[in-house]
């Protein structure tokens, strides 16, 4: 895949030297990384993650971190946040945290702040990461330059588009991910209705997601009747990342159930790619981000992705040209707030 974003000040000279602080917040951690501007490019100074719901705000956590900076206060403050982002402020989706960009800009006495949406950050991150930092799950032989879209599934679903405005690719946010499931076969229509017992709106995030992976298997135990064994109980309550117990074992074939969980993720995760790839005609190609494409990519890389990902009534023409990559770098929304807080604004 070969993008050029646009960032208006990538070439402006006087930004050399600045300092920016770029958040990404996340449901489960918030990671924050000192940024110099180098030339056209960032180099990373610091680094340091904080459990998201270590402290009761936002502010509290970066109150913290400014205090063991011993390189005094940043220039620029970007901040990479799940929720929708409008005239600079936000309530988040996944945590009781509100931020207005105006009040932390008075509060911690920062020159410019500015608040995106974590997928726009994460898309503007593909400027900063290297080679080794992506890998290709598909590469197709058509070539054409077009949107983009990327697709994350972590704590939540996150999804964003990349327009291609004839010269650059200028990233945006969408709330996708919340848009509502659509159940395909007899089976998705039982695990709808069981879902329907938590809510009575079942969006893509329920089942595309770290929870959600927990949310199919207990269909699948609960009200399918797959056995349980001893062995994997156990591990349920030794750990408590009960996504990562279900896709360990699927990846090492030593349940059953868990497989079986897994198949249904990739299936859905498959088929909620080629829709928003359908809906942005993202024919320049697809980028798998977030915390679980990189830990499941042998998973991915069966047919069972590809196959489900072309399957449709009339476009399979389309997805079959759809070049598709995960990226590696967890660090790519953080590298991403980072890029827009030095050259975007």
């Amino acid at each position: 895949m070969s993008y050029r974003f646009y960032l208006p000040h990538q070439e402006d000279s006087s930004r050399n030297g600045k300092k920016i602080l770029a958040v990404d917040i996340g449901g489960t951690k918030t990671s924050f990384g000192v940024f110099e501007v180098k030339g056209n490019a960032l180099s990373l100074i610091r680094e340091e993650i904080f459990g998201s719901r270590s402290m009761g705000t936002f502010e509290e956590i970066l109150q913290k971190f400014l205090a063991t900076d011993n390189d005094g206060r940043p220039d620029v403050l970007s901040i990479g946040v799940a929720g929708p982002v409008l005239e600079n402020k936000v309530t988040l989706t996944n945590l009781s945290w509100e931020l207005d960009a105006a009040s932390l800009k008075t509060e911690f006495d920062v020159e410019k702040v500015s608040i995106i949406n974590d997928l726009e950050a994460t898309a503007y991150g593909l400027v900063g990461l290297s080679v080794e930092d992506t890998v290709p799950l598909f590469e197709s032989s058509d070539t054409s330059h077009g949107n983009m879209a990327v697709l994350a599934p972590g704590t939540g679903l996150g999804e964003a588009g990349i327009f291609w405005d004839g010269t650059y690719h200028r990233p945006f946010a969408t709330e996708g991910g919340h848009s509502e499931f659509a159940p395909r076969t007899d089976l998705d229509v039982e695990l709808l209705k069981y879902l329907q017992q938590e809510d009575e709106i079942i969006s893509w995030e329920h089942v595309v997601s770290g929870p959600g992976i927990y949310r199919i298997y207990k269909f699948l135990r609960d009200a399918k009747g797959h056995n349980e064994p001893a062995w994997l109980k156990e591990n349920f309550k030794n750990n408590d990342n009960p996504a990562a117990v279900i896709s360990h074992a699927a990846m090492r074939e030593l349940d059953a159930t868990c497989s079986l969980a897994m198949d249904l993720f990739v299936s859905y995760m498959a088929r909620e790619s080629a829709s928003l790839v359908l809906k942005h005609k993202a024919v320049g190609g697809l980028w798998l981000g977030g915390g679980i494409p990189p830990r499941i990519f042998p998973l991915l890389k069966k047919d069972l992705f590809r196959e489900q990902f072309i399957q449709n009534a009339h476009m399979t023409h389309l997805l079959e040209k759809v070049s598709i990559s995960v990226i590696l770098n967890s660090q790519a929304a953080l590298i991403g707030a980072g890029y827009y807080g030095a050259f975007g604004v």
